[in-house]
């Protein structure tokens, strides 16, 4: 804690302990670079001084500020806890209260509580996981649920109760600056003369993490064989593993009949360990196939497969046309857009 309040990076957010302030920028580095969230962060605030002003906004206000930030789903969750938070009319004061909140996980919850209502929670994230896999020379896979779950009593073991805050910021600062996956610098670091790794020349081994399977790549072709304003689709049933329900272009296997008529495009698809390379091609049919129906244009009442939407959109098809761009891109760039 005394080297992180000596070396420590200016942030804003640093330099309060109001729990909203803390909570947005804890929901904005979320899977985002420092570097990133920083005009993002100040624009934010700006836009929503308060939480009662965030809970006011409409989510397209919200999306606007928010745009080119990514991960949305952050963003619609901030707005439904802005507004849970204002109907109790009060901030959430303790770790538990704040992970009841919508887009609210354990370490999000660790970070707010600790840092602005000095809860005893450590705040685990990557960075801190690579710091305690170091300083406890922990071989095991830092992946898994297990060995997760091994770091993150450690790091609750080595937190400073009296002043949890600073204490969880001082290990991220740790591991961001200095304890980096690559090339730590442990010449300067801290804790070096307490770390089991260094002392085992394990510093460059650890944390590992055990290689895993090698995703599967699977080739489809998608039909839309569209017809006054409607396209083909089923629906997927009850006994199917992956989103029963949703509805689904069918796949050239399913109508042999089909006429294709030209491709319209290509784009790349993952689902868990499975790699998709998917070609949509415009088709015609004589009779409609079993199973399969009329949807109207943009799917309204039928809830779509992503992989459908990426094909509509991808074929300028309804609600799901990408917005004109001002030159004609590649059908590279195309793809990629898609």
């Amino acid at each position: 804690m005394s080297w992180y309040e000596r070396n420590q990076r200016r942030l804003p957010w640093r330099e309060t302990r109001d729990p909203y302030r803390i909570w947005i920028s804890e929901i904005m580095l979320q899977q985002t670079r420092v570097a990133t969230v920083l005009p993002y962060y100040e624009r934010f605030l700006e836009a929503f001084p308060d939480v009662g002003r965030l809970a006011a906004a409409s989510e397209e206000e919200l999306l606007e500020v928010w745009g080119g930030l990514g991960y949305y789903s952050r963003a619609r969750n901030l707005l439904r806890a802005a507004r849970a938070i204002a109907q109790q009319g009060r901030f959430p004061d303790s770790y538990d209260s704040w992970r009841k909140l919508p887009g609210v996980g354990p370490y999000t919850a660790a970070a707010v509580a600790s840092i602005a209502l000095d809860a005893p929670y450590a705040t685990v994230d990557g960075n801190v996981v690579r710091v305690v896999s170091r300083v406890s020379a922990d071989a095991g896979d830092i992946g898994s649920t297990s060995g997760r779950a091994r770091l993150e009593k450690a790091a609750n073991r080595l937190l400073d109760r009296e002043r949890p805050g600073i204490f969880n910021q001082a290990m991220m600062e740790l591991g961001a600056t200095v304890c980096l996956p690559k090339l730590p610098a442990c010449g300067v670091c801290p804790v070096a003369a307490f770390c089991a790794a260094r002392r085992a020349g394990l510093e460059h081994v650890l944390p590992r993490t055990f290689k895993r399977s090698n995703p599967v790549t699977v080739a489809k072709t998608l039909l839309l064989v569209r017809r006054n304003g409607r396209f083909l689709a089923r629906q997927r049933g009850a006994a199917s593993r992956q989103l029963a329900g949703f509805w689904e272009l069918p796949e050239a296997g399913d109508v042999p009949a089909a006429r294709h008529t030209g491709v319209l495009g290509k784009f790349r698809h993952s689902i868990t360990s499975t790699e998709y390379k998917v070609t949509v091609v415009d088709a015609t049919v004589a009779r409609i196939p079993r199973g399969f129906q009329w949807v109207a244009e943009g799917g309204n009442g039928f809830p779509l497969t992503t992989m459908t939407r990426k094909a509509l959109r991808l074929a300028g098809h309804g609600k799901y046309r990408r917005k004109p761009v001002r030159s004609g891109p590649s059908e590279r760039a195309r793809q990629k857009q898609a």
